[in-house]
């Protein structure tokens, strides 16, 4: 029986690997791709999609992703199960989400075939459900004290603290714990505030969160329960959205739709304008279609499942809304095709050079359905008047070998109050931290 799990094994893996070679490759750069007005060319569709997995074999010791000119990296915590989601404190303690998606039933040719792309590109392992408590006593950019602060949670994601209450976004529900600043570990079993859309297939299974500035609201994305609608509209009930929910009565009302997978979520302190990054939609080449960073307008539909940009039509999609169409809003600012714009945070406190000093952060996971791959590096948009300006300018990156395999891939982006930018990499079980390259660390305050 082992002799023949083995050889199936490498069948699988030997299929996922000739896969990586088929598909459309692009026609146009990540950079036609990017910013206000990206090339958006016609749709190529294929009996085989363009698949290109970065197998992910984690940092051997020593090894880090590389830094842009005028900052430098270090690592601020390791040996973490999956870290996807931070949340940085005013004191400077850090609380890391370790996590992945739930157990779910694997359905059809389709759903087998993307479990073993997430397993070769590292999201296949199980859920750690917890959270981390990570305090760095010494100021030299190294946390040298850990806890689990909490347990048994279920596909945990986004965190906020308003007053003396720590919000977690589980994957099916927000759960409210008592917490003050200091706080290593809750025994509390917490209660829930309100449930959020799940259910068994629960495909983009993330759930950001983020407090509005007077601590009445949370804001929580919610992504598509498929890639393109492809299993009814039925089962996207509240989903691919913003969610408001009042703190005091857990009362929810959705803020905007038509968002495929919104993901970070951050504001801009002098508009006090909301802004998210969302993850668009697969198989339709290797140029399309490009993710995106934008401010979220109330009420506003942003195009999914129907349409992409505005009003290009996905024609994959049936029946068609044209009356929703009508009104879709064209997205803000774009992030190349199929880079998996994940993290999201803006600038405030930053202590880096120019030209990181007023834009927005954002982590890229890394694609899988174009060639050649995208992401796989942290980014920054520059921002002038309350709106992105300018080409995105690298910040990290590095994370994929010279042979084609995965180091590390970053999720989440949060400043820290030393000035720093720390980046949670899942397959890298690592916390990086970008500083300005001439930093004293044992001066940090």
């Amino acid at each position: 029986m082992r002799a023949a799990s083995a050889r199936w094994f490498r069948c699988v893996v030997g299929c996922v690997t000739m896969l990586s070679a088929c598909g459309h490759s692009a026609r146009y750069t990540i950079e036609h791709g990017s910013g206000v007005t990206p090339v958006l060319p016609q749709p190529t569709q294929s009996l085989i999609p363009t698949v290109r997995i970065a197998e992910a074999v984690g940092w051997i010791d020593g090894e880090r992703p590389t830094a842009a000119s005028g900052l430098q990296v270090q690592r601020f915590a390791g040996d973490l199960e999956h870290p996807r989601w931070l949340h940085v404190l005013p004191n400077g303690d850090v609380l890391v989400a370790e996590s992945n998606a739930p157990t779910k039933p694997i359905g059809g040719v389709r759903g087998w075939f993307m479990e073993r792309v997430k397993t070769r590109a590292g999201g296949g392992v199980p859920s750690p459900d917890r959270i981390t408590w990570l305090r760095d006593t010494n100021g030299d950019g190294v946390a040298d004290r850990r806890a689990t602060l909490l347990a048994n949670l279920h596909s945990p994601f986004g965190m906020a603290v308003v007053g003396d209450t720590l919000f977690v976004a589980n994957t099916d529900a927000v759960v409210r714990f008592p917490f003050r600043s200091g706080d290593s570990v809750i025994i509390d079993t917490g209660t829930v505030l309100a449930r959020l859309p799940a259910g068994p297939i629960n495909l983009h299974w993330t759930r950001s969160l983020l407090a509005s500035d007077d601590g009445r609201y949370l804001f929580v994305g919610v992504g598509s329960n498929s890639d393109h609608a492809e299993r009814g509209m039925a089962n996207e009930a509240g989903r691919a959205a913003i969610w408001r929910i009042d703190v005091n009565t857990g009362d929810g009302e959705l803020f905007a739709s038509g968002l495929r997978n919104p993901v970070g979520l951050a504001w801009h302190p002098a508009t006090g304008a909301l802004w998210t990054v969302v993850n668009e939609r697969d198989e339709l080449g290797s140029d399309l279609v490009p993710d995106y960073l934008t401010r979220v307008h109330e009420q506003a539909f942003y195009g999914w499942p129907y349409s992409y940009f505005g009003g290009h039509l996905d024609e994959r999609v049936t029946p068609q809304n044209p009356t929703l169409v009508g009104t879709a809003r064209v997205p803000d600012y774009a992030l190349g095709a199929h880079t998996a714009s994940l993290g999201l945070a803006w600038s405030e406190g930053m202590a880096l050079p120019d030209p990181f000093r007023e834009g927005m952060f954002v982590g890229q996971h890394g694609s899988w359905n174009r060639k050649p791959r995208s992401g796989y590096r942290v980014i920054f948009v520059p921002f002038r008047d309350g709106a992105p300006h300018g080409s995105p300018v690298d910040v990290l990156h590095g994370f994929v070998d010279s042979d084609g395999k995965a180091r590390g891939r970053p999720v989440g982006v949060h400043v820290h109050p030393s000035g720093a930018l720390l980046v949670a990499d899942d397959v890298g079980k690592s916390i990086w931290r970008v500083s300005a390259a001439r930093e004293d660390t044992a001066a940090i305050p």
